[in-house]
């Protein structure tokens, strides 16, 4: 019986403390997030001044380089996209007024093949005009958050100079100054890696994205350029979400052809992308399941804001390779996982046991 209550107290000391930590990093989300997008960047940029190592630029050299090419993106990218932002704003009555019009002609032909849909209705439950603001606002919530650039490009500088000495420091600090826990270096390793292949992905789906839009002269073409790029750190439904406004808004400038075109063009690059590039460097073992992205894009979210929702499969995904690596946590970070990667998981496991098997039988035969 004092077993059972120990475990209870044990249960209810963990979910307190989890509430009070939660509660304590919404308070403090103002800090904390200027901090993750520094340790985002930093740890993107990194491969960079390896490969700049390799050729025996100095350290200093390389950093300064890289940062330089933070500042220049930045500054362009705010000028273009600033200018569409404004630009989109100010049209939006417009063409929530045209969607409208769309959908009561929508409607009128339902009416014809006896599909009766009051259209005041329809839009009371269904404003096609938000799905175009959604981006729009979760761009202006990032912005938001870039009036710290100052600030940002400081502390990604630091940790740029501290990055070969922290996985030294890691080591010490959980109590291993020789270096013997492999799982550590792997962790390290992973979010290294996934964070730089997914930039490198989001980035080329962006420029395939406003290339299609610049192409089909679609509006704000660099806008929405943007936001498939920074949407593609959601999977799955990211692309969703970064496709319908620019599909929404070709059906009102232009046609349903264009928009169709559109549509077909951002599915294909999402799969060619998602589908063929980055499981091809990346690997199928760092997947996670459909509701797992869900949900994390509404917890981080609600945690940390728009930047939350962005970098909520990166952080997740940070936490799943964390559990993954310890023996005691694996389960867990075997719940997180899609499908694929489970039985791909599973097949390495019944492959350890044949061979543990294997050479146990030859050493029996042996002896």
């Amino acid at each position: 019986m004092q077993v059972k209550t120990s475990n209870s107290a044990r249960i209810l000391l963990v979910m307190a403390s989890v509430v009070v930590i939660l509660a304590g990093i919404k308070t403090a989300s103002t800090v904390l997030v200027p901090f993750l997008l520094s340790i985002f960047i930093a740890i993107s940029c990194y491969p960079l001044i390896e490969l700049a190592g390799r050729y025996r630029v100095p350290r200093w050299l390389a950093i300064l380089l890289v940062i330089m090419l933070i500042i220049v993106m930045g500054l362009f990218l705010a000028g273009l996209v600033g200018k569409s932002m404004n630009d989109f704003s100010a049209q939006m009555p417009m063409y929530q007024e045209k969607l409208g019009d769309k959908f009561a002609l929508l409607s009128e032909k339902l009416a014809v093949l006896d599909i009766k849909i009051d259209r005041q209705q329809l839009l009371s439950y269904l404003d096609p005009g938000m799905a175009m603001g959604v981006v729009s606002n979760l761009l202006s919530s990032v912005g938001g958050v870039m009036t710290n650039f100052m600030l940002i490009l400081l502390t990604v500088v630091f940790m740029l100079f501290e990055a070969d000495s922290f996985p030294r420091k890691v080591h010490i600090a959980l109590a291993d100054p020789t270096m013997k826990i492999q799982h550590i270096d792997r962790f390290l390793k992973s979010v290294k890696n996934y964070l730089a292949i997914k930039t490198v992905v989001s980035l080329g789906t962006g420029i395939l994205a406003g290339l299609l839009l610049y192409f089909l002269e679609v509006d704000h073409f660099m806008l929405w350029a943007t936001a498939a790029f920074l949407l593609n750190y959601v999977p799955n439904i990211g692309s969703i979400i970064a496709a319908l406004p620019p599909m929404l808004l070709a059906l009102v400038q232009i046609g349903p052809s264009t928009a169709g075109f559109v549509g077909l063009g951002f599915f294909m690059i999402n799969m060619v992308m998602g589908n063929v590039i980055e499981p091809r460097y990346m690997g199928r073992g760092l997947g996670l399941s459909t509701l797992v992205v869900f949900l994390s894009l509404i917890f981080w979210g609600w945690l940390l804001g728009a930047v939350g929702m962005l970098l909520s499969v990166p952080l997740t995904m940070i936490v799943k390779i964390a559990l993954e690596s310890n023996e005691d946590s694996r389960w867990l970070g075997m719940l997180l996982s899609s499908e694929d990667a489970a039985e791909a998981k599973a097949d390495e496991v019944v492959s350890e046991v044949e061979e543990v098997e294997t050479s146990k039988a030859a050493k029996d035969q042996q002896a």
